[in-house]
C-alpha cells in the first residue's frame, strides 16, 4: 500500500509518501528541490555515481514512521545538499524547511 500526504512546513506544503512493502516501510519527504528519506537512501551512489545530477537529499536511519523521519537527525547527506547549510545531525523538518 502507498499512502502520499502534505506535510505542512512553516506555512509551505512539503508531500509526505509512505510505501509499505513486505517486512519494511520506504518513507520519504519530498520537495521541488530535493527529499529527505529513510535508510534504504543510498547517499553515497548520489554523491559518487550520480554527482552530476546534483541530488539535494537527506538520510534518517531507524525511523518508522513519517513523523519520526521529520523529528530524527539526519545520518548523511549529500554534497549537494551541504551547499544549502543541510548537515548530518540537522533535524529533518530542518533540512526540508531549506529544500522549501
Amino acid at each position: 500500500m502507498m499512502q502520499v500526504k502534505p506535510i505542512d512546513i512553516g506555512g509551505r506544503t512539503a508531500l509526505g509518501i509512505e510505501v509499505k512493502l513486505p517486512k519494511t516501510t520506504l518513507l520519504a519527504v519530498t520537495t521541488d528541490k530535493g527529499y529527505i528519506m529513510c535508510g534504504a537512501l543510498d547517499v553515497q551512489l548520489l554523491n559518487d555515481k550520480l554527482k552530476d545530477r546534483k541530488i539535494i537529499a537527506g538520510r534518517a536511519v531507524g525511523v518508522r514512521t513519517l513523523e519520526e523521519l521529520l523529528e530524527a537527525p539526519l545520518e548523511s547527506v549529500t554534497l549537494e545538499a551541504e551547499t544549502l547549510g543541510i548537515h548530518s545531525g540537522m533535524k529533518g523538518m530542518d533540512a526540508v524547511a531549506k529544500m522549501m
